[in-house]
Order: C-alpha cells, then sequence, then structure tokens
C-alpha cells in the first residue's frame, strides 16, 4: 500500500469525523424525518415538517401553558403504597421507585397554579411517563386536591389528559378512582367553577370512561388517540372494519365528541380567552349543603 492509503487518508477520515451527540436529533413518529431538538424545543414538540405532536413531558405542559412559565406546584396527599401486594414480574413498589427515580415525580398527575392569560388557574397534568399515566389512588387524590383548590380560589380547572387507562397492580382500587373523580367534577360544577380538558396522545381506559370527558369544554390536541378500548380491541369485537382515523381528535370533532382541537402553540392563548370568556370571578359559589 502506499503512504496515501496508509497514512494520508485515515488522517483525513479523523479530521472530518466529527463526534454527535445522541441527544441531538429526534425521530418524528408521523413522517419519520430527523428533526433537531433545539428545532423542537422552539416549537414545542411539534414536528416542522408534518405538525406531528410529540409526546411531552409534565414539565414542559407546566411551563408552555402558564404565564411566562410561571406556576407553583403543590404537595398532594400521600396515599397507602401497593395496597394489594402486587406482584408480577416485578414487585409494584418496585415499579413505583423505578418510575420515581426516573421521571424524577411521585406519581402520574402533577397540580399547579398561577396566571394563563393574566387569570388564575388551577392546572393537572397526567405523565403519560410516569407508568403510562396510569390512574391509580394517588391520580384520584391528585384530581381531588385540584378540584378543592380550584373551588378555593375560585379559578377554573384545566386538566391535561394522557393515560393508558387504569393501573393494574392496584386492582378495584384503581377502578374506584373513576367514581372519585366524577364526584371531583360534580363538586366543580355545583361551585360554578368551570372544569376543562385538554385531551392529549393517548386518553385511554378509565380515564375517558370518567373524568376526561366531562369537562365543560373539550379541547384536544391534533390527531390525538382518544377512546376506552384501543381501535384493534373494538375491531376485534365487532367485526366490522373502522372508519378512517377512528378515535381520533378530528372524528370526534366531527360527530361531537370534543368542542374543539388546537395546536400547542395556540392553546394557552385559547384557554386565556376562554377563562376571560367564563368570568369566573363573578360567579357566585353555591353553598354547601
Amino acid at each position: 500500500m502506499s503512504w496515501m492509503t496508509e497514512y494520508v487518508r485515515p488522517k483525513l477520515r479523523g479530521l472530518l469525523k466529527r463526534e454527535v451527540p445522541d441527544n441531538l436529533w429526534s425521530n418524528c413518529a408521523g413522517c419519520g424525518q430527523m428533526v433537531l431538538n433545539k428545532d423542537l424545543e422552539r416549537t414545542r414538540k411539534v414536528c416542522p415538517h408534518c405538525g406531528h405532536h410529540m409526546r411531552a413531558l409534565v414539565g414542559e405542559r407546566l411551563a408552555w401553558t402558564f404565564d411566562d412559565g410561571a406556576f407553583t406546584r403543590i404537595e398532594l396527599p400521600k396515599v397507602p403504597v401497593d395496597p394489594l401486594g402486587f406482584r408480577d414480574q416485578k414487585r409494584y413498589t418496585d415499579r413505583l421507585k423505578d418510575a420515581r427515580a426516573k421521571t424524577h415525580l411521585d406519581e402520574s398527575m402533577a397540580v399547579a397554579h398561577g396566571k394563563i392569560g393574566g387569570h388564575d388557574a388551577v392546572v393537572a397534568v397526567m405523565a403519560f411517563e410516569f407508568m403510562a399515566g396510569t390512574m391509580g389512588a394517588a391520580l384520584g387524590e391528585a384530581f381531588l386536591t385540584a378540584a378543592r383548590l380550584a373551588v378555593l380560589q375560585k379559578a377554573p380547572l384545566i386538566v391535561f389528559t394522557a393515560s393508558g387507562g387504569a393501573r393494574m397492580q392496584e386492582g378495584m382500587v384503581s377502578l374506584m378512582q373513576m367514581p372519585r373523580t366524577t364526584i371531583g367534577v360534580q363538586m366543580l360544577r355545583e361551585a360554578g367553577v368551570p372544569y376543562i380538558v385538554v385531551l392529549t396522545n393517548p386518553t385511554t381506559g378509565g380515564v375517558t370512561a370518567s373524568f376526561a370527558m366531562l369537562g365543560d369544554v373539550q379541547i384536544a390536541e391534533p390527531d390525538a388517540l382518544i377512546g376506552f378500548a384501543g381501535p384493534r380491541v373494538i375491531q376485534d369485537t365487532v367485526r366490522e372494519t373502522l372508519p378512517e382515523g377512528f378515535q381520533r381528535s378530528e372524528y370526534l370533532l366531527d360527530h361531537g365528541m370534543i368542542d374543539l382541537i388546537a395546536s400547542r402553540g395556540e392553546l394557552p392563548e385559547v384557554l386565556g380567552r376562554l377563562i376571560g370568556l367564563l368570568n369566573v370571578r363573578n360567579l357566585p359559589v353555591a353553598q354547601a349543603a
């Protein structure tokens, strides 16, 4: 081999080679395009090529929603851990520890209050990153805490939903959160406090069958999967081909299940305008019986 092959070419390759950080790019699930993470920060995790809304974390939701990203997180009540002593491939307690270490969250819902469009608001955000946003006793307590705070402040409650449904490790305790959260919604209505739901991808299972579909105003992000059972389960059950886009935001809007679809970029303005129209501060608070 010549000196060009043995010496010059390896040197050139070394000069041209660049270390590319693992967190520099993200792959869009909608169109398959590679997108710079810096661009995704600017667009709030919306693909600039196809408009696909990527999954957002709790902290991002709160920062995007409140004015200037300023809010106060609420400490939530503690609940009994592992009431059934559940174990499958791992102990439930170990799964909780792993989820908390990975996400830096205590549970699958976070609650905060602050200003949206200059108006007071209480916001509860479901954390899909925490065990797929599954609903257990802790989420039920978090929702009721958010509802009580909204009544106390006479501020609307806004809930961002993202869930795989009930948490099987808590069995019947998890299923009981469906009526408990429904009672929380009723408490808001009796107090004359607006309840706004923002449905994000995915919102399924017992969450959809309870508080997620009881909003005074139902908003959804574009192309979000919203339903009780998954499309494949339904299709196998009814043994019929489902319509195109079944259980997606646009289909639900066309069939009257939601009120409007709003992209992330316009959502804070939409929420602020809704709160202003509802003018919650001027509404009388119902006296407890």
